[in-house]
């Protein structure tokens, strides 16, 4: 397979994804990260090599009317944004497949089990990680060098040739902006001592006493803005 098809398809995947409003385009080896899949049977994604990763970079002003709990308009652009994550993903998907190969969507908040905490088919952001598009913060959110951890994630698993961005080194630093933000007080000093338990608590609190009927919180998110100061 030659270097110029691997570039030819990547550059014509990333035009696609930045004409649909795209932030952010990258692309992963998966070969390793399948064990982490929840997707059954394994049969369906047998075969895809490639993770292409797309984000959304969320309204900073819409972040901003966030002030000590979720907002019905954040609500509402949460919504709106993954509607479009979804439509960018069926388009890049309908692109693959007219080129003969196979595409399999992931969309933004699709969830394989309800059981608390939640999860989805494919962790975004672990394909997001590899794809080189930023590291896990202290808030487990994936942080962009550009955007913080004010992104919303898609993904799409496929078996079309192409070159691969591949996972780069960076860290929060002694920021920790995230830390005092937690209503739940769920984020540590380090990603892998976060409390899942607690953050979700405080998600299915909110979705109850702010009637989202969601479970959103978004102070992390606002609280990482990418950058430091």
């Amino acid at each position: 397979m030659s270097d110029d098809l691997l570039q030819e398809n990547y550059d014509r995947l990333k035009e696609i994804a930045i004409k649909n409003g795209m932030s952010l385009f990258g692309v992963a080896d998966i070969e390793g990260l399948q064990s982490e899949f929840k997707i059954e049977p394994i049969e369906v994604y047998d075969g895809l090599k490639y993770g292409i990763s797309i984000g959304y970079h969320l309204s900073d002003r819409v972040l901003e009317s966030i002030i000590d709990k979720p907002t019905q308009m954040y609500l509402f652009h949460y919504k709106r944004v993954n509607a479009l994550l979804d439509e960018a993903t069926l388009k890049l998907v309908a692109y693959i497949q007219d080129q003969g190969y196979d595409a399999l969507p992931i969309h933004a908040s699709q969830v394989s089990s309800w059981t608390p905490p939640m999860t989805g088919h494919v962790s975004h952001k672990m394909i997001a990680r590899f794809a080189g598009l930023g590291w896990i913060g202290r808030s487990i959110l994936l942080v962009n060098p550009t955007y913080g951890g004010r992104v919303r994630y898609a993904t799409i698993l496929t078996d079309m040739p192409l070159k691969v961005d591949g996972e780069k080194a960076g860290d929060c630093g002694s920021c920790r902006k995230c830390i005092s933000a937690c209503p739940a007080g769920a984020i540590k000093e380090k990603p892998a001592d976060f409390d899942l338990n607690a953050c979700y608590q405080q998600l299915d609190i909110f979705r109850k006493k702010e009637n989202l009927g969601q479970h959103i919180c978004g102070l992390c998110v606002k609280a990482c803005s990418g950058k430091r100061r």
